[in-house]
């Protein structure tokens, strides 16, 4: 039986997934050089109706590695179910990729983080509620997935050797919509988060459930509540994002040239 994303693409055997984050699909086109196929016309995809997640698959070679890269996610906080939120993934997996490259937008939490930068998520806590592996079963992971390593240690290096100036930190994942307040952002603080945002980690989970390496990169868009002298703005967020996406794009072109390499040492 063919897959959504075969039936999309032309092609059934992938390697590379990229999520994109608010402010950042510009990069599906940029990466690829692709035309975009937008989620609609995706058996099964979902799509966002937030500024910022243009809800379009781009599908092409980087630099010599087969990757897809969704430009846009849907949330939690838009009413959807972490079954669903987690469509890209389970279809990516489905269509031969083995590693999966979340990005998001965050607010920082470390003083010490770059606005406007990347930085590499380390571990997480998953602060939603709620877990994509509840419920029946599927038998296509293990029942209790070990959550030791969430992204993957090689990936991480190999990002690390693509620009050396990127910091890592543990990513906070709330459900939203709200911005954190200050109070939430010092519980944070205390619990050891650098970044905090409203996805990722429901897709990572899925990712790993499923046997794929994580590599999770946020965009530091804006310091947090009560540690930003100004209130926060979704449309700041997103232009942040933009802003960073030369710099991205630099990294990500790096890690897929070490791709090749790694998936063959896996």
């Amino acid at each position: 039986m063919t897959s959504p994303i075969e039936a999309a693409t032309g092609s059934g055997s992938w390697r590379v997934a990229v999520v994109l984050g608010s402010g950042l699909s510009d990069l599906g086109r940029s990466l690829t050089e692709a035309s975009p196929i937008p989620y609609a016309t995706i058996d099964g995809m979902p799509t966002s109706g937030i500024a910022g997640h243009e809800g379009s698959l781009y599908a092409g070679p980087i630099e010599g590695v087969d990757v897809l890269v969704f430009a846009g996610r849907v949330h939690l906080y838009e009413g959807h179910s972490p079954a669903v939120v987690t469509t890209p993934v389970r279809l990516a997996v489905e269509a031969g990729c083995e590693v999966i490259v979340l990005t998001n937008a965050a607010g920082g939490i470390n003083p010490q983080l770059e606005v406007g930068g990347p930085c590499l998520i380390s571990d997480h806590l998953n602060l939603t509620g709620q877990n994509p592996l509840t419920g029946p079963h599927d038998g296509r992971g293990p029942r209790f997935l070990d959550l030791t390593e969430v992204y993957d240690k090689g990936l991480r290096a190999a990002a690390l050797e693509a620009d050396p100036a990127l910091h890592e930190g543990v990513y906070a994942g709330l459900s939203g919509p709200t911005y954190e307040t200050p109070a939430e952002v010092r519980m944070l603080a205390g619990m050891g988060a650098d970044l905090v945002g409203m996805s990722t980690v429901h897709e990572a989970i899925v990712a790993r459930y499923l046997g794929a390496g994580v590599l999770g990169v946020s965009v530091v868009t804006n310091l947090a509540a009560g540690i930003s002298q100004t209130p926060l703005a979704h449309e700041e967020v997103a232009e942040a994002g933009r802003r960073a996406a030369a710099r991205l794009e630099r990294l990500l072109r790096g890690v897929c040239r070490r791709l090749p390499e790694l998936l063959e040492r896996a």
